[in-house]
């Protein structure tokens, strides 16, 4: 889409309650910045979430001007009558109130197009878009559709998806609005270099004639994953340095069992609580990851081609986790450990990719195959092509 040299586009965007809804919003807003910046135009933009929220933590750390409207959570059972719980019952109320809340935003701010990337937030704001008449662009992470973006999905001008497979998976009468576009990744992340992660880590011990096992839970750290590596560490650091980001609340317990470990062994292994801006250069170095498998996980494993193995959180929202484990293992992209989780299991899993470098490079690839590091700049072009001037 062409732009005049001072055309500003009015975005509304929508999304959050986990990072897994709220990141990929921020990079998209990110890359369309720069895309208008670069094209002489500019991007006027309003975050609308949920109050006392991670999307409005990242907002405001971002200098994004940020809304917020109530919002009705579902709390879901495998019994349909345990569905009409109190809880679910009053928060279902908010949703109407948010819907009323969304289009007094909407009409004010009036967007020439409106973003939605998932969370329970995105329901009134997406309807109210529709009641608006204002486009309303719909990305999907995972591999199945959340249960905002099915609400949704019927109102939107475009769904973008994150694999092919989730096409099957919309209302026959909006696959044709269904575009590919992957699932947002960071720019910097892919920007790592793997010759300065350890000085960047402060990892003195790491070998260089040894593979690098990056072991990450996620910001908070995972208690299963922690104690299942804990176990495995003395068999696991004859074989490989370990860079272990563990979550805060597990720090302290993982240096004291890390003093039980050999010296040899021990300077190895390098556990932190929380990794930041050394990320992408972590990234470029380890040569296989222990994680969970949420969907910006699954998108930056596979868009830089990493070995992975995979531990799925079992409570993830309709099983999301487990089945986008099950859909790299599949492809040859991942192992994944989809029942019971303990150190012998784990190293089952890891043992053929530390010992085998040539089996390693094939899962990379096979895992590149299914990335879309351009995904930002693909939902960019869906939502361009989407806004109404």
């Amino acid at each position: 889409m062409n732009h005049s040299r001072t055309q500003e586009l009015r975005l509304i965007v929508t999304g959050g309650g986990t990072g897994g809804h709220t990141y990929p919003a921020l990079t998209a807003v990110n890359t369309l910045r720069k895309r208008l910046e670069a094209e002489g135009g500019a991007l006027n933009v309003l975050w609308v979430g949920a109050a006392n929220s991670l999307e409005e933590r990242v907002a405001a750390a971002n200098g994004i001007a940020f809304e917020s409207v109530e919002v009705g959570k579902v709390r879901r059972a495998a019994n349909p009558l345990r569905m009409l719980s109190r809880e679910n019952l009053r928060d279902m109320a908010n949703v109407p109130r948010g819907v009323v809340q969304a289009r007094r935003l909407i009409t004010d701010f009036a967007p020439n197009v409106v973003l939605a990337t998932g969370g329970y937030v995105a329901v009134p704001v997406g309807l109210g878009a529709a009641m608006c008449r204002r486009p309303l662009v719909v990305h999907e992470q995972t591999v199945r559709l959340g249960l905002a973006n099915k609400v949704l999905a019927r109102r939107a001008a475009r769904v973008a998806v994150s694999s092919p497979s989730s096409t099957e998976l919309l209302p026959d009468d909006v696959r044709d609005r269904a575009v590919i576009t992957g699932n947002p990744v960071r720019p910097e992340v892919l920007r790592g270099r793997a010759d300065r992660a350890a000085q960047a880590l402060g990892f003195d011990g790491h070998d260089p004639s040894l593979p690098t096992v990056y072991v990450t839970g996620g910001a908070q750290g995972s208690v299963q994953i922690n104690g299942t590596v804990r176990d495995l560490l003395p068999w696991l650091l004859t074989r490989a340095n370990v860079v272990h980001q563990c979550g805060a609340a597990n720090l302290e317990a993982l240096r004291e069992a890390s003093r039980e470990l050999a010296p040899e062994l021990r300077g190895r292994y390098h556990v932190t609580d929380f990794v930041g801006p050394e990320l992408p250069d972590l990234l470029a170095l380890a040569d296989v990851v222990i994680s969970r498998s949420g969907a910006g996980t699954i998108a930056e494993l596979t868009a830089l081609g990493k070995a992975a193995a995979l531990i799925p959180l079992a409570t993830s929202a309709g099983d999301e986790q487990r089945h986008n484990a099950r859909h790299l293992q599949e492809a040859g992209a991942a192992v994944a450990l989809l029942d019971e989780v303990d150190a012998e299991r784990l190293r089952r899993a890891v043992e053929p990719l530390l010992a085998d470098p040539e089996l390693r490079r094939r899962m990379a690839d096979s895992a590149r195959e299914l990335g879309r590091p351009d995904a930002a700049d693909r939902l960019v072009d869906v939502v361009l092509a989407a806004a109404r001037f």
